[in-house]
């Protein structure tokens, strides 16, 4: 009985024992290194002593110490090189491991899961681009289709935009609050058509939708392995060429956060939009959030939202989504993007903006957090402000 005990233990422990042992031995590579090069140094040092015995000045022939220097120097400099390397590889492996300890508490869809090792993780987060969540609702299928029919490609586009572009283009949708009601079983019918839902772990519901965006970064992060993680709301356009442009020019940072920031008023007067119930948190009446980026449409590169994955049971979530996310990251050493192209109004902002040479990433009305009537004027917006329907498989990212 002892001995069952032992073995479940060990097996569930095989993950975070490699990964330690991985760590381990990257520590032990890093001490030889540095090791040897103490040593070499030492050695270059020797070998000018006993080049240089003390003798009459005059009588001893005259040794290039710049020359030796200069090589002492050089080799300092590569083992400074190979410390970062080995430094920027171990952060790897943590936040690797950080991800693979939180796949194993959550699934795919943020249900609980059997513990999986770091080769099954690695074969079920296949190498992406970004991931694009369209944040959705029960009744929203009007918005959807509006999308379907404009800027979001289906059915084998789709799959070829993941195949070739390394993008990830989804619904994220949760359950109503009965399970397999009507509600769920319609969402199924249209994924059983559509192929284009990403269904989490969350009772669905607008006072939820800071714990629907952190669910869905959390979620995302355990299925896919992308350089970026997008969030964009159903009533929103988006011009996918552009979007993958912008993204691509800050895909060697290590943590970004992308959108249109802002600072607005915080709201202590209950019974009006976007009410704030923890006002007395920002200081005085009158004062103004923090910076964040609007939460019609923003961006995080990988390392973020593996940040949210990890520590989701301690991040706060305050009554607004795009506040709450923003929170998060204050104190983290996070380069925040004001990107004005991805909130351009409709036309004609965003018509005049493409011609001008300007085209936008994203258009949507300030005055209606998103396109005004969307389901009927989407397609007006695509026709007028869209980038083309061929540009994303004629961008090179």
């Amino acid at each position: 009985m002892g001995m069952g005990r032992y073995q479940k233990s060990s097996t569930s422990s095989g993950v975070s024992a490699r990964w330690v042992c991985v760590l381990c031995v990257s520590s032990f590579v890093l001490g030889v290194l540095v090791v040897n090069r103490l040593l070499a140094t030492s050695e270059t040092v020797d070998d000018i002593e006993r080049a240089s015995p003390v003798q009459n000045d005059s009588l001893h022939p005259l040794i290039d110490c710049e020359s030796k220097e200069g090589d002492i120097l050089s080799r300092v400099s590569h083992t400074h090189d190979v410390i970062k390397t080995l430094d920027k590889t171990i952060s790897s492996l943590e936040l690797e491991l950080a991800t693979a300890r939180a796949a194993r508490s959550d699934g795919g869809d943020g249900s609980p899961a059997v513990a999986k090792s770091v080769a099954d993780q690695s074969k079920i987060r296949p190498r992406m681009f970004f991931v694009m969540g369209i944040m959705t609702a029960f009744s929203s299928r009007k918005r959807r289709d509006s999308i379907r029919g404009t800027w979001l490609p289906k059915g084998d586009e789709l799959k070829r935009l993941e195949t070739e572009k390394g993008i990830i283009m989804r619904f994220v949708i949760g359950h109503s609050s009965s399970p397999g009601g009507v509600l769920d079983h319609t969402i199924e019918a249209e994924e059983e058509q559509h192929k284009d839902f990403f269904r989490l772990n969350h009772i669905e519901g607008y006072h939820e939708l800071s714990s629907k965006t952190q669910i869905y970064f959390s979620s995302a992060v355990a299925k896919w392995d992308a350089d970026f993680y997008v969030k964009v709301d159903d009533d929103v356009h988006v011009n996918l060429g552009m979007l993958g442009s912008t993204l691509a020019r800050h895909r060697s940072k290590p943590r970004v956060y992308i959108g249109c920031m802002k600072s607005g008023p915080v709201l202590a007067q209950k019974g009006v939009k976007y009410h704030e119930p923890e006002y007395w948190k920002f200081g005085e009446e009158g004062n103004k959030y923090f910076r964040h980026a609007t939460g019609q449409i923003y961006a995080v590169s990988k390392d973020l939202a593996t940040y949210i994955s990890v520590n989701r049971q301690l991040l706060h979530k305050y009554a607004n989504e795009d506040v709450s996310l923003g929170s998060w990251f204050i104190g983290l050493d996070v380069e925040h993007i004001d990107d004005r192209s991805l909130c351009c109004g409709t036309p004609l902002d965003c018509e005049w903006k493409g011609q001008a040479g300007n085209p936008c990433a994203a258009s949507f009305d300030w005055s209606c957090s998103g396109i005004c009537k969307s389901v009927d004027r989407m397609l007006e917006v695509h026709q007028r402000c869209g980038e083309g329907d061929g540009a994303i498989w004629h961008t090179s990212f």
